[in-house]
């Protein structure tokens, strides 16, 4: 199979090239960016990529416009961010698919990568993104802080081989102040599933599951979260087989928890 890439992008000037050098493959890149200020574009037009600008307001908007607005080559598109990375291996499980008739988009696997190593067991493998998808026929929604394909499952099938993701790549503070906002849209999930009790739906494939997983998180109670997000990565997951790095990570992601709890505690008040 013949792809398209297209990558969202915002001040990647540390990301940029490392991802487009793994995409060396691919004839068609477009890059959406939501205003970088610093050298990621000069970065980028050295590769001759197609840029599209948009304020950035979602996810899914951003990937949607891209599709609208990217002139793709090709019938199918992967979507990666600047801080992904599309392995050799990962690449030859993109020219080996034959799309399956029905089949509009496709669940990726990721590898989360921190202080040079995978987190194979803090970081959870596998989680599952809607990652490729037709041009015509896969359109995302936001969901949260992230976004979410706007296809019912028996039309998204499933890639086993994954890509890296290096999310700790502009270092501890800005993922920091990324997930504080990041904890500000789970927290407004968390205070809609306390008031409509919604529940997300179970399914056999890896998303549909980690989705039915966050609704049944959103019941614990707020005060619990960090250290039952912590316990579960550490010793649940056994994070504590990657070492320094799956402390770390396992520590930070507890704090993220609690930044969701103390701010789904004020939404929920407020409704109160």
């Amino acid at each position: 199979m013949k792809v398209s890439a297209l990558i969202l992008t915002f001040n990647e000037e540390i990301n940029i090239a490392r991802c487009l050098d793994a995409l060396s493959w691919c004839d068609d890149i477009v890059i959406v960016d939501s205003g970088s200020t610093d050298r990621t574009l000069e970065i980028a037009r050295q590769y001759g990529v197609r840029i599209v600008q948009r304020p950035f307001d979602n996810f899914a908007a951003q990937r949607n416009f891209g599709l609208d607005q990217g002139e793709m080559k090709h019938e199918w598109v992967l979507h990666l961010d600047a801080d992904e990375v599309a392995t050799p291996a990962f690449r030859a499980a993109i020219e080996a698919l034959e799309p399956v008739e029905g089949i509009d988009g496709y669940y990726v696997p990721s590898k989360t990568m921190l202080f040079g190593q995978w987190l194979k067991h803090a970081g959870m493998y596998p989680t599952y993104q809607a990652r490729l998808g037709h041009r015509e026929r896969m359109r995302f929604v936001q969901v949260g802080h992230g976004q979410r394909e706007d296809l019912p499952p028996e039309r998204m099938g499933q890639i086993e081989e994954p890509y890296l993701h290096f999310n700790f790549s502009h270092g501890m503070r800005p993922w920091l102040e990324k997930h504080l906002r990041y904890a500000d849209d789970e927290a407004a999930l968390i205070a809609d599933y306390r008031a409509n009790g919604s529940v997300v739906s179970e399914g056999g494939d890896g998303a549909s599951a980690r989705r039915a997983a966050k609704a049944r998180a959103a019941r614990i109670p707020l005060a619990l979260r960090p250290v039952a997000r912590f316990v579960y990565i550490y010793f649940v997951r056994q994070g504590f087989r990657d070492g320094s790095a799956g402390f770390t990570y396992a520590f930070m992601m507890a704090v993220y928890e609690g930044m969701t709890a103390i701010l789904a505690k004020e939404r929920i008040g407020r409704k109160a």
